[in-house]
């Protein structure tokens, strides 16, 4: 079984999917109502970010991805951060997967059965290993959204302290220490 580390370790988390049982725990992705308003995305897209971050980054033993705001994230930096490109390879590839969904299926992402929902992203993570060997300095759609929900997650409060080992300031800090009780200021060459 696959842990939330090893998506550190390549984001190899879904192309992993099939081989090791992840996919009978899709079923935990199903979209929910949103909660929040989207800024960047519209309100079909951020479901969509939902449930692929949910199935990225599932509930475990610690919190998955939609619990620690990871769609929320995303959102906010598509409308605060991103330039033009990155906008346009990340909405672009999500107005992909729907079409490719109805294509293949006949109805949106979020709508199909986990295991349809795990072989698409199983099929866009090959294509995106593909495509980076190929094309080095092209950026892949799947691979773009595996790194916002990677870094969304690890950089959320549950990603850091539940997931990571955290350790928040090694050593103790003491402020405003006279100069006597230190000696000498250290300095580097």
């Amino acid at each position: 079984m696959l842990h939330r580390r090893d998506a550190l370790k390549g984001l190899a988390l879904v192309a992993g999917a099939a081989a090791t049982g992840w996919a009978g725990r899709a079923a935990a992705a199903a979209a929910p109502a949103l909660n929040w308003t989207p800024a960047a995305l519209t309100g079909d897209q951020a479901r969509l970010v939902d449930v692929v971050a949910e199935l990225i980054i599932p509930a475990t033993d610690t919190p998955g991805a939609r619990e620690a705001g990871v769609p929320q994230f995303i959102d906010r930096a598509l409308a605060n951060y991103c330039d033009k490109s990155q906008k346009d390879l990340l909405i672009g590839g999500l107005t992909r997967m729907d079409a490719d969904a109805r294509a293949s299926h006949g109805d949106v992402f979020v709508a199909l059965k986990p295991e349809q929902q795990v072989a698409m992203l199983t099929a866009y993570d090959q294509e995106a290993a593909v495509a980076k060997g190929q094309n080095p300095g092209q950026p892949h759609f799947f691979a773009a959204l595996e790194d916002w929900v990677t870094v969304g997650y690890f950089t959320s409060e549950p990603g850091a302290t539940m997931a990571l080992k955290y350790d928040p300031v090694p050593g103790e800090y003491h402020g405003c220490v006279p100069l006597a009780e230190i000696g000498r200021a250290w300095a580097t060459r």
